[in-house]
Parts: structure tokens; sequence; C-alpha cells
């Protein structure tokens, strides 16, 4: 794999070249000359002897938006209108408590690390979606959604993607289950003025059959490898010098690049999630729990967990050369991390049990397969939760204090950096923003932060505006 820290300043005029073409084709046919920089890139770092930090990362987003007061944050010896309802259990790292509701992670603390001074300004869903997916606020500004508007910024995966065109890959991202929302009203989940060459690829779950899908890696029956490999010899031998032909022409390149997707078998077993063991798939979490007396809408749950076999999904794709997968976890059992009203027993019966299951499973099986120190782990809400309970025993969208867990990729486990004050209420020490964490990401793929990328008009941007957080790291 090829460590590629970029500046794009105004020696290296063939980058910035292909990024002022713009969007969309204009943008594609220039790749050719994105991968020949790459490489020379590449070999200059490694003249340096640095060399890449992680392979990949996961990237896990609970939307709606998590209480950090009843999960890694407890505050205990707050007032009863803070402290809520649960009480703290000891986890692997001596001194270090969460929630009692998670006892899985507690078992795996020690590989873990906690950021409790997450904050921004955000304080609706799809604006605080989008600074956490892209590392900056929109240009619309704290909005929420309101009819179809494009995305700017490019989210994580989209710009790594960009960056490591140059290695070849089959999908460098890909997003599951399904998008929150979608692109065009939630726009942070694309390549935004990169192009939509850099969108994510999309695949879809079935809660049903918990079963997974991807419409751009569809073949239809008739249509086998061999065939595929006849018509690709076909094409092959036609007159390069035609536009619609030449793969360095943009139909070329997109034709390309989806014969690549429809034979890439790694992709295809990647997905055949009912291939796994039962015994793994069980440790992921596959069952949801038994509906009580009084818990309304949530009693009509579907007899499956999607919840833990979207994060042994992610597994398998990284397994599979996927370099950034974003896992939405936003939709299951009918409820989302919204809880504005029974924030304790949603947490407690529908929330917490599955999603502390999933995580400590994927955290142990990335780390039983030599997995976890190239591979960084990242799950948080776009907010937490307010201080103060309301009077429907929920609790509101608290965007100015949040905690965000990072896992494997070379993390310090047990490590606490920053801390809030006495209630959750605001950083106390050491805040860190959307930003911090995007330019943490990028450092972890030896990306500095200063590395420029230019929009459809040619302005430069920084692929983040933040200072990454290395004392968390080893």
């Amino acid at each position: 794999m090829l460590p590629f820290p970029v500046e794009l300043h105004s020696h290296r005029p063939s980058r910035r070249d292909l990024l002022q073409m713009g969007t969309g084709l204009g943008a594609v046919s220039a790749l050719s000359t994105l991968k020949s920089a790459s490489v020379a890139a590449a070999s200059a770092v490694n003249a340096s002897g640095v060399s890449s930090s992680i392979r990949s990362c996961i990237f896990v987003f609970y939307y709606g938006g998590p209480s950090h007061l009843d999960t890694y944050d407890m505050k205990p010896n707050a007032p009863d209108s803070v402290r809520g309802e649960f009480s703290s259990i000891a986890t692997s790292v001596p001194g270090l408590q969460i929630c009692e509701h998670m006892p899985h992670m507690a078992r795996v603390m020690h590989k873990v690390a906690l950021l409790r001074s997450m904050h921004h300004t955000n304080r609706l869903h799809d604006s605080a979606s989008t600074e956490t997916y892209t590392g900056r606020q929109g240009p619309q500004g704290d909005r929420e959604e309101f009819g179809p508007i494009n995305q700017f910024y490019p989210c994580h995966g989209a710009v790594l993607a960009m960056l490591r065109a140059g290695e070849q890959l089959d999908v460098a991202h890909a997003m599951l289950p399904w998008q929150f929302h979608n692109v065009i009203t939630t726009p942070c989940q694309g390549g935004g003025f990169l192009g939509h060459q850099f969108d994510p690829l999309l695949v879809s779950g079935d809660s049903t059959s918990v079963r997974y899908e991807s419409d751009e890696l569809h073949r239809p029956a008739e249509l086998t490898a061999l065939r595929m490999r006849h018509r690709e010899a076909l094409l092959n031998g036609l007159d390069m010098a035609s536009t619609l032909a030449s793969h360095s022409s943009p139909f070329g390149i997109y034709r390309k690049k989806a014969h690549e997707l429809l034979c890439s078998a790694d992709l295809q077993k990647a997905l055949r999630i009912e291939e796994e063991a039962i015994a793994t798939r069980e440790r992921y979490g596959m069952r949801e729990p038994k509906a009580l007396p009084g818990d309304g809408a949530a009693a009509a749950a579907p007899a499956r967990n999607l919840r833990g076999q979207n994060l042994l999904l992610a597994r398998r794709l990284v397994e599979a050369g996927v370099q950034f997968v974003n896992v939405h976890d936003f939709r299951q059992q009918g409820q989302n991390w919204d809880s504005h009203s029974q924030n304790f027993q949603q947490h407690k019966r529908y929330l917490l049990p599955q999603a502390d299951q999933a995580l400590a499973a994927l955290i142990e099986d990335l780390d039983d397969r030599d997995l976890l120190q190239s591979t960084l782990v990242i799950a948080l809400g776009e907010f937490g939760r307010t201080p103060k309970i309301n009077g429907n025993a929920g609790r509101d969208h608290w965007p100015d204090c949040y905690t965000a867990l990072l896992a494997g990729g070379g993390v310090r486990g047990g490590a606490v950096y920053g801390s809030s004050d006495s209630t959750g209420a605001f950083p106390d020490t050491d805040p860190v923003t959307p930003a911090d964490l995007a330019a943490t990401i990028y450092r972890r793929f030896d990306l500095p932060s200063r590395t420029e990328i230019r929009d459809q008009t040619g302005r430069p941007h920084r692929i983040a505006d933040g200072q990454a957080i290395t004392d968390i790291f080893a």
C-alpha cells in the first residue's frame, strides 16, 4: 500500500489543474494524471522513511445523537435532574467507568480511546451531520431539511478516495446499509465539489432476511464472468483512438470502472454475509430484544438485528480492501438515537444492548484477525443530549459537549482526551471539534491537514481546518 501525503502547492500544477476541471466527467477524464502524480508523491515519501499508519477506517454514525451522559461520560455525582436513571460500572481500564448497560464495551475499553470534549455549534440534525461527515459546517449554516440542495464539501471517504486514486482499488469508499435520508436532502455523504465519481458505493440492507446487495455490483444472471471477460477483450480490440472507446476518455474511464466492479469477486463475496459462521454472526448480535408490555411501536420491531450485522459486513468490506466504510446506525427498530422522550427506556431496551454487543464484537473480531492495528474504528453521533432531563423523560439536542469513541489504528487503549464539566454541559479541558477529528483521520492515513484540494471554481481548500489529535495514539 502506497503512503500518500500530498501538499498541492503551485509547483505541482498537475494536481491543481485536475481539480480545476470541476466535477463529473471533466474531473474523471484527468484521473490518469492524478494517478501518475500519486506514484511520484508516494515515492518521495518512501524515500524519507515515512509509511502509512493505517489501511482502513470504519466510521460508525449513530444518527440522532446518543446521550453522552448515559454512555461514556456519566456524571454519578450530578443532581438527579442531570444524572438520570443509569449507574456506572467498572471497565477493563482501572478508574474508567461507563454505563451499566454496556457490559461488552466495558470488557474492551483497554482497546479504546474516548474524546469527551467534542463540540460544535449546529443544533439541528442535518447541519450537525454535515459537519460530522465533512469536518466543516455546510455553506447553508445550521439548517434542517427544507428542500434539495447540493453538497459542497466532500466527506472524509471521498477525500481519501480522491487522494488515494493511484492505488487502483476496486472500491475505496463504501456506505451501508442505506443513506440516512439521502445525499440530496442531507448533503454530507458524497463527493461534494470533487464530483460524483467519489461518492461511496451504496450497499443496501434487508432487515427481514439480513442480506446485503449493491445495485452497482448487480450482474444479470445471464451475464457470466466469462462473457464479461469476452466483452472486455472485444472492446480492448477496438480502435483506441476512438473518443468513445478510449480508456482515457470520460466514457472509457467509467466503463472500465463499471467492469471492474461487476467482476470484483472479493466485493461480491464480502456482501454474502450469510456465508459467515453462525457463531460469528451471533457474536455481533442477530436477534432483537423481546418487547415488553407498554413498549408501544417498538413492539413491532423485526425479529432480526441488522445493527450488529452491519458492523460484521463492515469488517468483511475492510478485508476485501475497502479503505473507508461508513456505517449508518439510524433506522433499526423504527427508533433512532433522537431520544426527546423516554430516553432511558429507549437506551436501555433498544439502543444500548445491540450497539454495545456489536461494537465490542467488531473491535475484538478485528483484533483476532490482526486487523485492529491497521483499522481505525470511530463511533459517534452528530451531537450529544442535554444535561437536563426534559418533562418527557427525554434529553434534547446538545452539540455543546459530547463524546466520540476511537479504537484500533494505533490508539492507546484506555486513553481519555478532553473532559466535560461537572454536568457534561461544556468542555472543561482540551476541546475537540469535528475539524480536529477530520484532521486526525487524515493524519492516520498519512495525509497532512494542510493538503489542498480545489473546488470547481479553482478555489483551494485544505482537507481539514483542525488540528490532528496525537496524544491518544501510541
